[in-house]
């Protein structure tokens, strides 16, 4: 049977499990060979789910039944198996595969979701939803034993198993166990607690001893008592059934033949099922099994010259002199740039899964006890904890230092990734500081001034891409803005973060056409420095540029500050034109080739100066 001959599940069903073995080794085969060839993608997570997928779709009848991933980077093999593999090598590519479920992709794609935690909300929704229409659909959804430890997905269990709704739940348990070791006890509870014939005779023994007077009162007991007792050996069964949903496993992940009959199982029961499965993340490729870290996830982590390998280096020497700092992560030690510090101050380090809600207010508490948190974050996910921002950090003018990575377009991941609120939500938290560095040394001198600025929250963020190294003699301090070209007063151009190296070169091409452009690093977004302000409102035209949103973000900020100063002083402002990312949803690619696209480059730019100069 070979891969690219499938085109949908159909192709699945009258295989034998011989087949269906080999299948599964070709497709360990592309995964490893599509993801190692570039670095990028995620391989360890879809290595563990192949035999699993297998089995869920020759068991479900996609897209009827409606099966969801989270998160959507463990969705490889599904894309395969829904007809996509002959196109698996343009996964991630501009134009090609996304690397998460894309419902423009498939109609097997229910939901386009990179954040974790959110799939039982979405299957309690569906089952409400089919519920109501009386549709015969099964709702499954699979979710990752990490993804738990968030809290929106207790609050999507806890409905589930309120309603009673038909959702079957596989908990793909990877790394966490959440169950004894599998021994011939537990294995014959499996057998028996997967069994829809023996659990329907329970149910009926407990009925009819409900209606016998008193002998039915002691018998009732006795059950109950006999199942708690069970329970007490059997830790995910209480844990789950104490939330109204029934408890099956744990099974082999890698044996396709018994997760057929364990989900065929759970399809006949009636109200909301887990089925536990026990699987081995980056099966079958060494490197992957054996590194626990670097393969796991997404093969390309922190390397030197990198704005990530400064924040980690940086932390370490924050570490080292000062005992009260400590290093807050939500699940990503690794990609974030902390390993190096937890391996240095372990106690210090703490990981608190995926909660970023609870890692802003826990970061609070902290402060507010005398310790200096650093909270290392993705762009995109410190947006899911911009309440506690505002309301729990903010109000408090708590000295929380958030270090915020992959903000502005970060490419292959797609729209779900693009770290472009950061700038516009933060610079709504009265007295945050946002700090936004245009090289690997202003990454650092921000980080130590950080340590002084004890009045409130501190943001800085940082771009996934290339970082410039720069002399002494180009980096600024505090919250000064810093000069980075001067010009002749005519033109001001002002790049944010990684925009001054376009802005920069932008410069550089105008001369050419006789214009003498002045550039600015503000450095501070908020506060905006009031030198830079003061000679930008002396120019005739002001152009403002930023990886975020356009919207809201930064050049509003300075555009709305000259107007004031304008009003202020009688005077006419100068026209303003404000460079960003425009409010739309913006597919994959490479970060540079998005940015020229949007305009964000030296060309673009320089082309827009044109337009009101020349």
């Amino acid at each position: 049977m070979q891969l690219d001959a499938i085109t949908g599940p159909d192709d699945l069903r009258e295989r034998s499990h011989e087949e269906l073995n080999d299948l599964c080794g070709q497709i360990r085969a592309r995964i490893i060979e599509a993801v190692t060839a570039r670095g990028d993608g995620h391989l360890g997570s879809n290595l563990g789910l192949v035999e699993l997928t297998v089995a869920l779709h020759r068991v479900f009848h996609s897209p009827h039944d409606v099966i969801l991933w989270d998160t959507g980077h463990q969705a490889y093999v599904h894309k395969m198996l829904t007809g996509r593999s002959a196109d698996f090598d343009s996964l991630r590519l501009a134009g090609g595969l996304s690397g998460y479920p894309s419902r423009a992709e498939s109609p097997h794609d229910w939901i386009e979701n990179s954040h974790a935690s959110t799939v039982l909300s979405y299957a309690h929704g569906l089952a409400t939803a089919f519920e109501s229409s009386d549709a015969r659909r099964r709702v499954v959804a699979v979710v990752g034993d990490g993804a738990m430890t968030g809290g929106m997905a207790f609050e999507g269990l806890n409905n589930i198993g309120h309603s009673g709704r038909n959702v079957i739940i596989v908990l793909n348990d990877n790394g966490r166990s959440y169950a004894p070791t599998v021994s011939r006890l537990t294995e014959s509870l499996v057998r028996l607690r997967s069994n829809p014939k023996v659990m329907r005779r329970q149910d009926r023994l407990e009925e009819v001893a409900e209606r016998i007077p008193w002998v039915g009162d002691t018998l009732q007991r006795g059950v109950k008592m006999s199942k708690a007792a069970l329970r007490e050996l059997w830790d995910s069964a209480g844990f789950f059934e104490n939330l109204g949903v029934r408890y099956l496993g744990p099974f082999d992940g890698h044996n396709v033949a018994s997760l057929e009959e364990a989900l065929s199982n759970a399809a006949q029961f009636d109200g909301p099922v887990v089925v536990h499965v026990l699987t081995q993340k980056g099966r079958g490729y060494g490197p992957a099994e054996e590194d626990t870290v670097k393969h796991m996830h997404d093969p390309g982590k922190v390397k030197p010259g990198t704005y990530t390998g400064m924040f980690s280096e940086t932390m370490v020497k924050l570490g080292s002199l000062h005992p009260e700092v400590v290093a807050i992560t939500a699940a990503m030690p690794d990609s974030t740039g902390l390993l190096p510090f937890r391996e240095h101050f372990g106690d210090r380090c703490i990981d608190v899964g995926i909660a970023e809600q609870h890692a802003v207010t826990s970061a609070v508490g902290m402060a507010m006890g005398g310790l200096r948190p650093f909270f290392a974050v993705y762009s995109t996910f410190l947006s899911r904890a911009f309440d506690q921002l505002n309301l729990d950090c903010g109000l408090h003018r708590a000295p929380v230092v958030f270090c915020i990575d992959r903000a502005g377009i970060t490419g292959n991941d797609g729209p779900s990734h693009h770290g472009v609120l950061d700038m516009v939500l933060l610079t709504k938290v009265p007295g945050m500081v946002v700090l936004a560095p245009s090289s690997l040394q202003e990454l650092e001198r921000m980080m130590l001034d950080a340590m002084d600025m004890t009045g409130g929250p501190v943001a800085i963020r940082w771009p996934k891409t290339a970082a410039l190294s720069v002399g002494k003699d180009q980096v600024g301090s505090g919250l000064r803005a810093r000069q980075a070209r001067a010009g002749d007063g005519r033109l001001c151009l002002i790049g944010v973060g990684k925009m001054l190296e376009a802005c920069e070169q932008a410069a550089e091409l105008l001369a050419h056409d006789g214009v003498d452009a002045t550039v600015w690093d503000p450095r501070a977004v908020s506060p905006l420095c009031e030198r830079m302000l003061a000679d930008a409102a002396t120019c005739d035209v002001v152009v403002t540029a930023e990886d975020g949103l356009r919207t809201g973000g930064a050049g509003t900020a300075v555009r709305d500050a000259l107007l004031e100063r304008a009003a202020a002083a009688g005077q006419a402002a100068p026209l303003v034109r404000v460079l960003g990312v425009p409010l739309d949803y913006l597919p994959h690619g490479k970060p540079d080739a998005i940015l020229a696209d949007l305009g964000l480059d030296a060309a673009g730019i320089a082309a827009t100066v044109k337009q009101e100069l020349l």
